[in-house]
């Protein structure tokens, strides 16, 4: 295992007695998960995947690895994360596509040039895809187009548009609920 590695899913849970894993996959297709070669964990074992499913449910798919043969040895996977080699996955094509992991390092500037630092990472915690950005001041900002309107891989940046009170922080709930809520205390008699 050399080079940067690319997350493409995790083992999410068991799949009956014999062994089989139910793998969570980050591929465009769940299906080819198992096209890569073979995978790796953090610490670089080896994971060969033989899918035998027909189909992914909810991005997960069901799968044998080799020398998992029973469901406790299976058992002790579960939240595994897959990764493959960049240099396995294809070559992209498209100027304005690419993959998420290709984003980790570049600058992270305004509109006006201001630098923020660098993209540390990419989280997806489920609700879409967070930028880690680490700088003087380290955020995470989501990746939509609204905070994020350009992103040049081969100038090594992205450019970001924060709103203007990014970075103030805001008390929850509004004057009106503070109010409602000392009168109901007062005449609460507590």
């Amino acid at each position: 295992m050399s080079g940067r590695m690319i997350l493409l899913g995790a083992i999410a849970g068991v799949h009956g007695i014999r062994g089989e894993v139910k793998v969570k996959s980050f591929t465009e297709d769940p299906m080819s998960i198992a096209a890569y070669g073979p995978l790796y964990d953090e610490q670089g074992r080896t994971f060969t995947l033989k899918l035998t499913s027909k189909g992914a449910k909810d991005s997960v798919v069901i799968a044998r690895i080799d020398g998992i043969a029973d469901r406790n040895a299976a058992e002790a996977l579960k939240g595994r994360r897959l990764y493959a080699p960049r240099d396995a996955l294809p070559a992209i094509e498209a100027e304005d596509e690419f993959y998420a992991s290709d984003l980790i390092g570049l600058a992270v500037e305004d509109e006006s040039g201001k630098s923020y630092g660098k993209v540390a990472d990419v989280q997806d915690y489920g609700a879409g895809p967070m930028l880690v950005i680490d700088g003087e001041t380290s955020f995470d900002l989501p990746f939509a187009d609204g905070f994020v309107p350009e992103v040049d891989v081969k100038a090594g940046k992205i450019v970001i548009a924060l709103p203007e009170d990014f970075f103030t922080s805001k008390p929850v709930g509004d004057d009106a609920s503070a109010e409602a809520l000392a009168k109901a205390e007062d005449e609460g008699g507590d």
